[in-house]
This record gives structure tokens, C-alpha cells and sequence, in this order.
């Protein structure tokens, strides 16, 4: 990559400085690393895994952790990493450390006075500060922990580098106003903020024009969005937008709350042909008393006449969930309960987890903590019964033609299976051959394939192989990916995209074209 002047990247060096952002947690932090490695290459720093193998340094003169508060260990995860980067940053001082996202927000100075050699450290609500804090820390020769309490700008606003290019996310809204007594989330997210509808259309176009194919549409609660401006069937308008979006194929959301999922939305989801037949519906419990405790604002039944009319809808439907082992004062009674649910749903598959004390939640001073090795041994049975149920899910399919939107990276063995991999329109990951002689896609291509076998974690599909069904259509995503291949150096990551304005109540006028979902 060719040298860049640094204008505001710290000490100057006559070449630019790299950075190396990582991410640990949820879809929402995948989307704020790439907005963080747009603010980076708007200020200067070049991305370290752009730079040639020969040229590229041990690390980054920068390094980012986008941090999580929620899965376990997180914070032995970040402290062991900040750990391993001391010598080098006692090998170079100019080096610079910086930790933000939820685990920044939570645990503000004890950052710095745990790992001291960390230079910058910012929250949730303002990573559109990252470079000038950087700037601050160099001049400075000090650490610089800047924590705001509310969202300064939407992420939107913010320019982005996206890692694909053909899928991107979209963030529809931020924040949660639930109660959750296992989350710390909304303490650190803040109260539920929705965009204009104009606005995320817009950005959507403006992916489209890009070559993007597929978007994922995101919200720490994505269907209660419109609270802000009081339009409970909000989510289900926006859902038909995106239909008339003219080269939108496919579009996806997560993650939905039960409690406010409506018949709309499934009418939407059923009649709007490029939104995908797969739902992300955590559970956490079957046990309704379990669930109450959680203050989950929904029962066991309620939860499965959502599936159940999902099904009804859209009976191809694949339904994945969360679920929680081993909540404070769960009972053999009450995890029987959530076996039971499983059963009945038929989840195509499920993230499991055990619980962990997170402190910080009402749940962490709960009375009745399960002790660890029943939470393990309920744990087990859980994932035995669901790689069971997705197993038989997966069996049924043998035999019928799916459409899969080709991804590189996503089977690990795909080099020595001769296969390629991608996801099917149900989200199912689907392994496939390609025949000799045939076309072979590109990333962002859609192939028509039969699935041959149904494991219990994917598909596979060497129907090419047996004279069967295998076609190849060329799409916009691939043309973007391949146009991104033919630059002699980079990441070959789509270009830095700038922002685009939102944040605020609508006024009555937006609020109105909020209710129509028109782009305005």
C-alpha cells in the first residue's frame, strides 16, 4: 500500500500508522468495529492486514479492543490480551492501546489502573471520538478516559469501513428499554434511540449502489423499534420498504424480544419476498418462573404461538434462539420446562450458554445460585437435545434445491473438501461441490444447488457432482468482490463510506413520513 501523510495519527512517523481493531461480542459490535475503522482510515492510519505479509509489522501502532460485557469471562479475556501487548508497547511507547465498547463503559478507570499501559479508553456512546483522543493521549503522554452517560452521535453518522462487500449491517436503532435482571445492556447501551425511516432506506440504497445484495438489519430489541415516535406497526412498514428496494435480495434482522413481536411483522415477513425465512427468537427459559424472574415479559406458550404462527406463514421457516442453563433458582422442574420448548419448537439451532454472575445485574445478588456442575450437566443435555432436533431439521431437506449466497471463510475445510461454502436463504450453512468443468462463483454469487446430506451444524450439497442441480447467477455482490480482488494491494475491503445524518426525535412531518415509510 502506498504511504500516507499522517495529519492526525500521533507522533509522525513520514508513513502512515496501522491500525488492528478487534472485536469480541455481538452483531451490534461488529457494526461500531467497522465504523471505528472508518474514523481510523478518515484520519489516516492504514488498516494493518491491508499492508503486504513482508511489510506488515508484529503489531499494529494502533490497537483497538471493541469490547463485550456480556459473554463470559469477558473480562479475563480483555485483561489476559492486554496483558500479552505490554512488551511491545515497552518496545515502542509510541504504540498505542485503546479500549472501548461495553466492558469500557462498565468498568471506566479500573481499565488503566489494571493495565496502566493502556493509552486511551472511551464507552459506547461516543467512539466517533476515538481519533482525537488518541491525538489527546500522544500529546498528552497520559491516558485519556472519556465515558459519556448518553449517545453523542447515531453510529450512522459515522464514516464506515465495511468488512464485505456484498452484505453490510444496518443499525435501525440503539439502546433497550427492557429490564432483563441478566443484562447489563441497557446500563450500558443507554434507553432504545430509533432513526428515521427515511434515513435507513437511504443508507440501504446507498449499500445497493455499492453492490451490496444482503443487508442485516440491527437493534439491541429490532422490532420495538418506532417507540421513539409512537408507531408500534413501525418495524413492520420498514420490513415492506425494503421490499421495493430495486436490487435488494436479501434482507435479515436481529435480534426481535417475543414480547413485542406482532402478527404484523410475520404478515410482512411472509409477503415481502426478499426478507429471509429465518428468525433469530431468543427463548433464555421454557420455565415460565424462571422467565418471570428474568422479567421476561412473556410465557412459554405465548413463545411458541409465535412460532407456531411464524410456521403457519412461512412453514420453511428456520427459527434459531438464545437459551440461558442455570439461572438463580432454576430447578430441575423448570429446565424440564425449557427441554420441553425446545422439542415443540423445533429450533434449527440454538446458542447455549450457562449462566455466569455478571455484577452489575440484579441477578448477580440473586439467593439460589445454581451450583456449576449442575449448570454443566443440564448444559449437556441441552446441547445433546438440540444437535439432536437440528440434526432431524436438517434431514428433511435433503433432496430440495436451495438457493446459497456464496461467503469466503465460512467452512473451515473447505480447501481440502474441494468445496465452497455460503448461506442458504434460511441462514443454514451449506456446503457445496463444484462440478468440473462448471462455472465456479464468486463471493456474492447465488448458486443453485440440491442438498445431498443434512448434518447437524450445516448442509451439504454435491448435487453437481451426481449430474444433479448446480447453476451459477452473477450478482452485484460478486461484481463488487471481484473488483475489490483486482486492486494489486489492500484489504481489499470496500472503501471508507461516510456517514449519513440521523439522531433525534422525528418532527411531526418525519414522524408522518415515519408512518409510511417513505424515504424522505
Amino acid at each position: 500500500m502506498t504511504a500516507q501523510t499522517v495529519t492526525s495519527a500521533g507522533p509522525s512517523t513520514g508513513s502512515a500508522r496501522t491500525y488492528d481493531v478487534r472485536t469480541h461480542g455481538c452483531q451490534m459490535n461488529v457494526h461500531d468495529s467497522e465504523r471505528l475503522s472508518g474514523l481510523l482510515e478518515t484520519a489516516g492510519y492504514v488498516d494493518l492486514a491491508s499492508l503486504p505479509a513482508s511489510e506488515r509489522p508484529a503489531v499494529a501502532d494502533v490497537v483497538v479492543f471493541n469490547t463485550c460485557a456480556v459473554r463470559e469471562n469477558a473480562d479475563n479475556k480483555l485483561y489476559g490480551n492486554l496483558g500479552q501487548l505490554r512488551p511491545a508497547k515497552l518496545a515502542n511507547p509510541d504504540m498505542q492501546i485503546a479500549v472501548g465498547g461495553c466492558m469500557a463503559q462498565k468498568d471506566r478507570g479500573t481499565i488503566v489502573e489494571r493495565a496502566p499501559w493502556v493509552d486511551v479508553v472511551f464507552g459506547t456512546h461516543n467512539i466517533g471520538s476515538l481519533p482525537a483522543l488518541l491525538d489527546r493521549a500522544a500529546h498528552n503522554r497520559r491516558a485519556e478516559v472519556e465515558i459519556l452517560e448518553s449517545l453523542e452521535v447515531f453510529p450512522s453518522t459515522l464514516p464506515t469501513r465495511r468488512d464485505s462487500a456484498y452484505s453490510g449491517w444496518v443499525s435501525i436503532s440503539v439502546g433497550c428499554n427492557n429490564t432483563c435482571t441478566f443484562c447489563i445492556v441497557p446500563s450500558l447501551r443507554g434507553k432504545e434511540q430509533d432513526r428515521r425511516p427515511g434515513e435507513i432506506l437511504a443508507e440501504i440504497e446507498a449499500l445497493v449502489a455499492q453492490g451490496v445484495v444482503e443487508v442485516t438489519l440491527l437493534g439491541q430489541n429490532v422490532n420495538t423499534y418506532g417507540v421513539e415516535f409512537g408507531d408500534r406497526l413501525a418495524f413492520g412498514k420498514l420490513l415492506r420498504a425494503c421490499g421495493e428496494i430495486q436490487g435488494l435480495e436479501r434482507v435479515r434482522f436481529t435480534s426481535p424480544h417475543p414480547a413485542a413481536f406482532t402478527d404484523d411483522v410475520i404478515a410482512a415477513m411472509a409477503e415481502t419476498p426478499n426478507v429471509m425465512p429465518s428468525l433469530h427468537m431468543p427463548l433464555q427459559s421454557g420455565s415460565d418462573a424462571v422467565l418471570k424472574t428474568m422479567r421476561r415479559s412473556y410465557r412459554s406458550a405465548k413463545f411458541l404461538r409465535i412460532i407456531d404462527a411464524v410456521r403457519d406463514r412461512i412453514p420453511d421457516a428456520a427459527i434459531t434462539t438464545d437459551i440461558i442453563v442455570g439461572f438463580p433458582g432454576e430447578t430441575e422442574e423448570d429446565f424440564q420446562g425449557t427441554l420441553d420448548v425446545v422439542r415443540a419448537a423445533r429450533f434449527s439451532s440454538a446458542f447455549t450458554f450457562q449462566y455466569s454472575i455478571r455484577p452489575g445485574t440484579p441477578a448477580a445478588t440473586m439467593e439460589d445460585q445454581v451450583p456449576k456442575a449442575v449448570v454443566q450437566e443440564r448444559f449437556e443435555r441441552l446441547v445433546a437435545l438440540q444437535d439432536e432436533m437440528s440434526w432431524v431439521e436438517n434431514r428433511r431437506l435433503e433432496g430440495r434445491e436451495v438457493e446459497v449466497l456464496v461467503s469466503p471463510g465460512e467452512g473451515r475445510k473447505d480447501t481440502e473438501t474441494r468445496r465452497l461454502s455460503g448461506r442458504a436463504q434460511d441462514n443454514r450453512l451449506v456446503h457445496f461441490a463444484v462440478p468440473d468443468g462448471a462455472p465456479v462463483p464468486r463471493p456474492g454469487d447465488a448458486v443453485t444447488v440440491a442438498v445431498t446430506y443434512g448434518a447437524p451444524h450445516h448442509l451439504v450439497a454435491d448435487s453437481g457432482l451426481e449430474g444433479g442441480a448446480y447453476s451459477v447467477r452473477r450478482t452485484a455482490g460478486g461484481d463488487a468482490w471481484a473488483a475489490l480482488q483486482e486492486q494489486p494491494t489492500g484489504s481489499r475491503k470496500p472503501a471508507v463510506s461516510l456517514g449519513m445524518p440521523s439522531l433525534g426525535r422525528p418532527s411531526p412531518a418525519a414522524a408522518a413520513a415515519a408512518s409510511a415509510c417513505s424515504v424522505g
